[in-house]
């Protein structure tokens, strides 16, 4: 029973100890474990399972160790993709790849554990809610709901959105609209792949009442690791319109979207920014530009706060149209 008492020990052992373990030591002489997930801006995100994610300063850290493959950049540009670190003299750690190699860590810039090309389900979102109530002149009330999700499978993204807006005053509403888009991206290698999307949008108060759009053409990842993401699309959208008084009408239009986000201070701060610029092939409009752009602060894993301003701008024959929003909210994240 011996044999087989240590056989099971030894597969228990295996069987809870996590996949990676790495380990920082701070210079008070403080040793923490867990796994490293982002360096930047002078913090260093550890996840811990005993205290969730923490953020260090850089400048507290003695060295560092870890057994996952990472991302390191240095002051001079250079990149390296190293098989992991190893812990050296206090103020330096040791990259090895091959033969080891030891670099101050006041020379570290950043450090990205990166992201393979083919990935089995990888899910993010977020969703903001904002409400707004003035007492002035009109007793003016808005609620606004916005709803972004992304999830990676192998070569394939799937993308959606929506949103939800709600304005009145006086008790008398001027804005009742509701919008959903979902796109699919085909990754044609790390950073080319095709999009084919599909957007709807109903309002039950303006005179247009109903838009269709169905789009398709290529795309480029210029980076999407854990310090955020960014990408341009190249559309070629057919827009079909219901008015709400009767009739319809199509038109085909060359469009442009982007979806940029970036982390700051060790992903305490998000800076975001979507949009999709149109150029229609008719004469009576010149272009037409949705776009927002925010700033979130993470309360915590889950909720944050956003601050974001949306701009929609119409040039056209018949005149122009400019509407700014702002707003301040609440939001939460996976």
């Amino acid at each position: 029973m011996r044999p087989l008492s240590l056989l099971l020990s030894v597969i228990l052992s295996l069987l809870v100890t996590p996949a990676l373990a790495d380990t920082v030591w701070l210079k008070n002489g403080d040793r923490l474990s867990g796994q490293i997930q982002l360096f930047d801006g002078g913090r260093l995100l550890f996840k811990t399972v005993y205290a969730g994610s923490v953020t260090l300063d850089w400048q507290q850290v003695a060295s560092l160790e870890s057994s996952q493959a990472l991302l390191i950049k240095l002051d001079d540009g250079e990149g390296e993709h190293a098989r992991g670190l190893r812990r050296a003299a206090d103020g330096r750690v040791e990259l090895v790849n091959g033969a080891a190699r030891s670099v101050e860590l006041a020379r570290v810039k950043q450090i990205l554990p990166p992201r393979p090309l083919v990935e089995d389900w990888v899910w993010s979102g977020s969703a903001d809610f904002a409400a707004e109530y003035e007492q002035a002149e009109k007793d003016v009330e808005e609620f606004d709901v916005d709803l972004r999700t992304k999830a990676r499978h192998g070569l394939w993204r799937h993308n959606l959105s929506a949103s939800y807006d709600r304005e009145s005053k006086d008790e008398v509403e001027v804005e009742d609209s509701i919008g959903a888009e979902y796109a699919l991206d085909r990754f044609l290698d790390e950073h080319w792949f095709w999009q084919g999307k599909f957007e709807y949008e109903r309002d039950r108060i303006g005179e247009l009442a109903i838009q269709r759009t169905l789009g398709s053409g290529p795309g480029y990842q210029f980076w999407d690791n854990e310090l955020g993401a960014f990408s341009l699309v190249s559309l070629l959208n057919r827009h079909d319109l219901d008015f709400a008084a009767g009739g319809d009408e199509h038109f085909y239009a060359l469009g442009f979207k982007w979806d940029y986000s970036r982390y700051l201070f060790g992903k305490r701060f998000e800076l975001f920014s979507h949009g999709e610029l149109g150029a229609p092939f008719v004469d009576a409009i010149d272009y037409k530009l949705e776009s927002d752009l925010g700033l979130r602060y993470k309360i915590n894993s889950w909720a944050s706060l956003h601050l974001k301003g949306e701009w929609d701008q119409l040039r056209g024959e018949q005149g122009d149209v400019d509407e700014s929003t702002y707003s301040v909210g609440f939001g939460v994240g996976w």
